[in-house]
């Protein structure tokens, strides 16, 4: 029976010693969880969406006593079900998305877990972690400060949990978190822009197998029509001079050369795309009278956009034999890199070898008899490939072709209906016909895939090219001049190569007509356009000079401080910061320390006896009272035992007596007296007698 009773007695008090998490601090962490989804919303499946609602909804409602919680078996039972549905759906695709994602549904079967503090630390730590791991697919300022935000959610709930009944906790918990941010952020702030910029060891792509708005590799009819029904940002431009009129603003991207029924495609093979990450740092200074710089979104392709004639200037780029220009690797993030206008000489590439010149001839060998007929019969009239361009141009021109992105089906010889039935399009449409008519009248014709156009932002310090300034033309080799631009939407909607697409299809009234929630879409409500010009010339800023801050950003801001801050000077600035900023804490802290001494004489007194207990050779203990040290005093030192025990007594009136406040400057003397009395007892040499 005692045997028994001793055991319930030490289940008791071990199951005492785990504290519960508290139910406000519980509803704090849930609260920084769901905030911190909010950046992979548009990503996770929507299983894994419920999975992690229904999970921690279930925690909080065992908080309340609705429900009980699940033991180890059905826990088990659980994990097993969602990690199978994982694996089905993910079907062999390991990429950092998916990888992600088994993080995020590790997050969410952790709240089943989350019993006692220890729990609550971990799954805080975890979910800090998942903050980080949002940056690696959003880096704009609005996703920031939804990560920075949910990261101070956590904070309090931080702060609850160590002190869950002290009166307005969260209130002050928001006032010691606006503190903390104050004193912190200069050194922050100057860290991140002394700190050394360098390269990692090694990296790996971030966003691998994710579907991207934006053009592709091949073209098919409908296909541009459809991206021009999105308003989303495809990269800005920065220019150094003056921005080229409307007309001349083609950003070329892809050339596609072969014709597979009704698609049009790159006909060399796709390059190797080696492991590893794009440098994102294209700042090579002030920007040139003839350079710009281009803000690319995030593509997950190779290629880049840029201005015929150009050349590139940073080192992330590299140019092509077509005159076009990719990245070494995918473009998984936003990537910044400078161009530079060359006035090129025109007979300059106008020769090409026949072998090249060939597959710009190649057509099916089958298909649209009407386009193949007409073609011939244009080389029959013509005796040079202009007047044969010219001639297209003037059909496109005085007949009744029409501009549109509601072009009807053309299923079979689609090119035929189109030039002679339909004559209604899209910019694709009618690039692909003409150079497929071209190739028939036997001139070397290529179509061309990229955008055309870009809205000035705020204050008119860039372009914004959005995926609506999509476009197709065609280009044409002409003997003496080499590939020339020819552009059948120029003949056909003028409008849309001076103005853009919303001036192109304003009777029509398709602009954006399935994306009504684009501020874009409303081009006369000014307070909206201005709005939105305002938060996108933020970003901007944001991404240029915040994520974009790499290495070369960091060598030229420093280049401009006086004495020519290298990558050595940068260490020792930074060395410096942080070595001011602990010397600053200390004093800081030391102040602090003296203040709060001053406004608590008798806790002065009592730090003084501390110090006279450990001259003494007594030194404090933790958790010690005052009548236990004054105990092991007198010990030690006999000749002080009754002043100490005094002094004691004296202690435990004033903090923990009902009339603790009233006598103080009397108890205040008493224990000067007191302490000056033990002092010189303490310093009297023991002897033999006083032992016993």
């Amino acid at each position: 029976m005692i045997r028994r009773f001793l055991s319930d007695s030490l289940n008791s008090s071990s199951l005492q010693t785990v504290e519960l998490v508290s139910g406000r601090a519980l509803i704090w962490l849930i609260a920084g969880f769901v905030l911190l989804l909010i950046p992979q919303w548009d990503r996770l499946p929507i299983w894994l969406v419920a999975s992690c609602a229904v999970l921690a909804g279930w925690r909080w409602l065992a908080q309340s006593g609705r429900v009980r919680l699940p033991g180890r078996w059905m826990r088990t039972g659980i994990m097993l079900i969602l990690v199978a549905v994982y694996i089905a759906t993910v079907q062999g695709r390991f990429t950092v998305d998916t990888a992600a994602s088994f993080f995020v549904l590790a997050v969410g079967l952790k709240w089943l877990e989350t019993r006692s503090t220890r729990d609550f630390y971990v799954l805080f730590f975890i979910l800090v972690y998942l903050a980080t791991v949002n940056f690696l697919f959003h880096q704009e300022i609005h996703w920031s400060v939804i990560n920075i935000a949910g990261v101070a959610l956590l904070l309090i709930g931080l702060q609850v949990v160590n002190a869950p009944d002290i009166p307005g906790a969260m209130k002050k918990g928001w006032r010691r978190l606006g503190l903390m941010l104050v004193k912190t952020l200069p050194i922050v702030v100057l860290l991140f822009v002394f700190f050394p910029r360098m390269s990692p060891l090694w990296s790996v792509p971030l966003v691998s197998g994710e579907a991207r708005t934006g053009i592709s590799d091949t073209m098919t009819p409908g296909d541009i029509s459809s991206l021009a029904q999105s308003s989303e940002r495809a990269f800005r431009v920065t220019f150094g001079g003056e921005l080229p009129a409307y007309r001349d603003r083609y950003w070329r991207g892809l050339i596609l050369d072969r014709l597979d029924g009704d698609t049009w495609q790159q006909g060399f093979g796709k390059p190797f795309r080696r492991l590893g990450r794009v440098d994102v740092d294209g700042g090579v200074g002030p920007l040139g009278p003839d350079q710009y710089d281009v803000l690319l979104e995030p593509t997950d392709q190779t290629w880049a956009f840029a201005l015929a004639d150009s050349r590139a200037v940073s080192n992330n780029v590299r140019q092509t034999n077509e005159d076009l220009f990719r990245f070494d690797r995918p473009a998984d993030s936003s990537i910044r890199y400078r161009m530079e206008l060359v006035r090129k000489p025109p007979t300059e590439g106008a020769s090409a070898e026949p072998d090249n010149l060939q597959r710009y001839l190649q057509l099916p060998q089958s298909g649209n008899p009407r386009a193949r007929a007409f073609g011939q019969q244009l080389a029959g009239e013509h005796d040079n490939p202009q007047a044969v361009v010219q001639r297209l141009l003037t059909r496109f021109r005085e007949q009744a072709y029409f501009y549109t992105l509601r072009p009807p089906a053309m299923p079979v010889d689609g090119i035929d209906s189109l030039l002679f039935d339909e004559k209604r399009g899209f910019c694709a449409h009618y690039a692909g016909a003409m150079t497929f008519v071209l190739r028939a009248a036997g001139i070397p014709a290529r179509v061309v895939v990229g955008y055309q156009g870009g809205s000035p932002g705020a204050d008119n310090e860039y372009l914004i090219v959005r995926q609506y300034d999509a476009h197709a033309w065609v280009e044409a080799w002409f003997p003496g001049q080499g590939w020339v631009r020819v552009d059948p939407t120029a003949a056909i909607a003028p409008e849309r190569i001076e103005f853009g697409l919303r001036e192109a299809v304003a009777e029509e009234g398709s602009f954006l007509e399935n994306d009504w929630a684009s501020p874009q879409r409303y081009g006369d409500l000014a307070v909206l356009q201005w709005a939105s010009l305002q938060l996108d010339k933020i970003n901007y800023h944001w991404q240029r000079w915040v994520v974009g801050y790499q290495g070369q950003s960091q060598m030229n801001l420093m280049s401009r401080l006086p004495g020519g801050i290298g990558m050595r000077e940068l260490g020792y600035i930074t060395a410096g910061i942080v070595g001011a900023a602990l010397l600053l804490a200390g004093l800081v802290t030391a102040w602090q320390y003296r203040r709060v001494e001053s406004r608590h004489p008798i806790g002065r007194l009592v730090n003084r006896w501390y110090r006279l207990c450990d001259r003494a050779g007594v030194p404090v203990r933790h958790g010690e009272t005052p009548a236990q040290l004054a105990f092991r005093l007198a010990q030690a030192k006999p000749a002080a035992a009754g002043t100490a025990t005094a002094f004691a007594r004296l202690i435990n009136k004033h903090y923990y007596g009902r009339d603790s406040e009233t006598g103080h400057h009397g108890e205040l003397a008493k224990m000067k007296r007191l302490l000056a009395t033990m002092k010189r007892q303490a310093d009297r040499p023991s002897t033999s007698s006083s032992k016993g």
